[in-house]
């Protein structure tokens, strides 16, 4: 399939994981890429990948959570290529910690990465999207659907993102904008890893976000997103897709 042939994408967090996943995927289906992360070493990983793969891509250092980096990196991707038809946010950290215990900054930090640097990209790609017809597909998660034992800073930034992801679309889909989500839930990444839980965690409270068969790797909400952000999701807009398993059926 060349679904985006011609079309060129913004792909945030993709050093790894989802991010990485979704800027092979979109490159694999014609797209020019412009991938973003903070970790330069898994920046140029991706690049590579894609290339070998006999795709396009480039690639910008950008912190999310600053407002200059947002705004330089969606002009850089307008200089290099003219246009902007789909911006991929994928960029997020997640914390993992008992209520009672997160410090305030550590939770002001999630919200400003996960929350505020989905808004600020948004914001900044807005009028090339309206340009061009194209459309935006964030990353909010299960999290902002059910109760995540010790997720409360990640489940309130993703359940953030929801809301902005339903006024995006009802706000500019007159004028042609498409917006919608995707709500991962175990997926095999280094940030799903289990390796963020809190000491001595209560595994029965754990549990209950483990998938009816089993964790797949992000190549599947990577065929999700391009899905969503194709003509195939023409008709699409303010939408969630829960990518899980099963875990909340």
């Amino acid at each position: 399939m060349n679904r985006f042939e011609g079309k060129v994408a913004l792909v945030t967090g993709a050093a790894g994981g989802i991010g990485r996943a979704t800027a092979e995927r979109l490159a694999q289906e014609g797209a020019s890429v412009l991938i973003v992360d903070v970790m330069r070493d898994g920046l140029e990983e991706t690049a590579k990948r894609i290339a070998e793969a006999g795709g396009t891509a480039s690639h910008a250092l950008c912190d999310v959570s600053d407002e200059q980096q947002v705004r330089e990196t969606v002009e850089t991707c307008i200089a290099r290529y003219g246009r902007l038809d789909v911006l991929c946010n994928i960029a997020g950290i997640l914390l993992l910690e008992r209520f009672d215990q997160i410090p305030v900054e550590k939770f002001r930090r999630v919200l400003e990465v996960n929350l505020v640097g989905t808004f600020m990209l948004c914001q900044a790609a807005l009028p090339h999207l309206l340009e061009s017809g194209g459309n935006i597909v964030n990353t909010s998660s299960t999290s902002a659907l059910a109760g995540m034992p010790y997720g409360a800073a990640y489940g309130t930034s993703k359940g953030g993102v929801s809301a902005l992801t339903r006024t995006l679309a009802v706000e500019f889909g007159k004028q042609g904008l498409r917006c919608n989500a995707v709500n991962p839930g175990s997926i095999k990444t280094a940030m799903g890893s289990g390796s963020n839980l809190p000491k001595d965690p209560d595994m029965q409270l754990v549990m209950r976000a483990m998938p009816l068969d089993r964790a797949r790797g992000p190549e599947v909400i990577a065929s999700v997103v391009a899905m969503l952000a194709s003509e195939d999701g023409a008709h699409i807009n303010g939408e969630e897709i829960r990518v899980d398993g099963g875990t909340l059926s």
